[in-house]
């Protein structure tokens, strides 16, 4: 999925009335035709649909309500992009997932770490499945999680859930190490320190940092003004490793990634 010289974009859309970015959320279908569109010139790769918040606290909506929110966003972008569009579906749940697949999406995006019917569908559709780091049950992650060696138990996790995947005739995975998801901010940054260690897994690196409240809270400001801490954190990123960059804001990630590219190269 991943090209070592090409950082791609994920472009987040939020179908829903409640994510914690409210910059995020698109529900008509005129906003999401035109976010779409935005995101696209700007420079994303990926269009990430989600219906249901994963915020901390949040409340999961049912699994028809999130049906109802992604699939037809899904359909009316494929229908006016057609294979202009890669797809993303946010979501836990495997009915769920294998209803965007039949749609056109090419990869799954699950925060939950999965399970065997998800995998099953990621192998019948030969989609990419993005496996994220998470501890909980049931897409409720535990938020007092204390790690012994976090990297060694975050590397131990992957490599369980990669046999897994293969196993169930999984091959195209790609790795998100859970920024935000049972971690405290200092753990939240001693895994941006050591991204690098995950390259070792042998499988592409997405990271998901935009505008989180390990960037927000330390400076004592708010998601909405976490523009700049998200460039800074994401070009870490990238410099430790990361392929793709899940993001709030393409525009200015897109030309943040070529003037490092640019540097590089001087």
């Amino acid at each position: 999925m991943a090209d070592n010289n090409y950082v791609k974009i994920m472009g987040i859309m939020n179908v829903t009335p409640d994510s914690f970015y409210a910059g995020s959320r698109f529900q008509s279908e005129y906003d999401i035709l035109h976010q779409a569109e935005k995101m696209l010139e700007e420079g994303a790769d990926i269009i990430d649909i989600g219906g249901v918040s994963t915020r901390p606290g949040s409340e999961y909506v049912s699994e028809n309500e999130e049906y109802q929110r992604v699939i037809p966003a899904i359909k009316i972008l494929r229908q006016t992009f057609g294979d202009n569009i890669i797809m993303s579906l946010d979501t836990f749940r495997p009915w769920i997932a294998k209803a965007g697949c039949d749609e056109g999406c090419a990869i799954i995006n699950d925060i939950s770490g999965g399970c065997e019917e998800m995998y099953e569908v990621a192998a019948k559709y030969d989609v990419n499945y993005i496996l994220m780091h998470f501890i909980g049950k049931e897409g409720k992650m535990e938020e007092n999680h204390v790690y012994h060696d976090m990297m060694q138990e975050i590397m131990d996790y992957f490599n369980e859930r990669i046999s897994l995947l293969k196993s169930c005739g999984v091959e195209k995975i790609i790795i998100d190490p859970g920024f935000g998801f049972s971690k405290t901010v200092e753990e939240n940054h001693h895994l941006l320190d050591n991204l690098s260690d995950l390259k070792a897994l042998g499988y592409p690196i997405l990271v998901g940092l935009s505008r989180k409240s390990m960037l927000y809270k330390p400076l004592g400001i708010t998601p909405e003004e976490a523009l700049e801490a998200t460039i800074q954190a994401n070009l870490t990123a990238v410099q430790n490793g990361a392929d793709i960059l899940r993001v709030h804001d393409v525009a200015e990630h897109r030309k943040a990634i070529t003037l490092l590219s640019q540097e590089k190269t001087r």
